[in-house]
């Protein structure tokens, strides 16, 4: 079973391709682009993964997301809330970005790979591990 990971959108994005339980392939989406921190969707990444494991995206069993974005939404109303008023500045930057485009991450993600990417696939969304 081969599982692609991927971390995006936030900060240091990578992919790691994962072939019955065993890392195959991982990279940081900077050491391609030689962007610090490149939080953009890791294009670069995915594509050394499948190259590195001798697997075509429409291949995959699963791709994976590793973060809730609606359980996160959430925390990150509840947080705004508890120390309203004080963080509305930044509330207010933040919001925007959220309802439009990390909320809907499964079709961003769908949407940022080409067309022959990631085809009859399911998205999975799983939570970062505690600590």
């Amino acid at each position: 079973m081969d599982i692609l990971g991927i971390s995006a959108f936030y900060h240091d994005s990578a992919a790691c391709l994962v072939r019955d339980g065993g890392i195959v392939a991982a990279a940081q989406e900077e050491r391609l682009t030689r962007k610090k921190h490149d939080f953009s969707f890791p294009k670069n990444a995915i594509d050394y993964c499948l190259k590195d494991g001798a697997v075509q995206a429409a291949d995959l069993d699963y791709v994976a997301f590793y973060d809730k974005p609606f359980i996160k939404f959430e925390r990150i109303l509840e947080t705004y809330l508890a120390f309203a008023p004080l963080g509305i500045m930044t509330f207010i930057k933040a919001i925007p970005l959220w309802i439009k485009q990390k909320l809907w991450m499964k079709d961003l993600i769908a949407k940022r790979s080409s067309p022959r990417r990631f085809n009859r696939l399911r998205f999975l969304t799983v939570p970062a591990s505690p600590g």
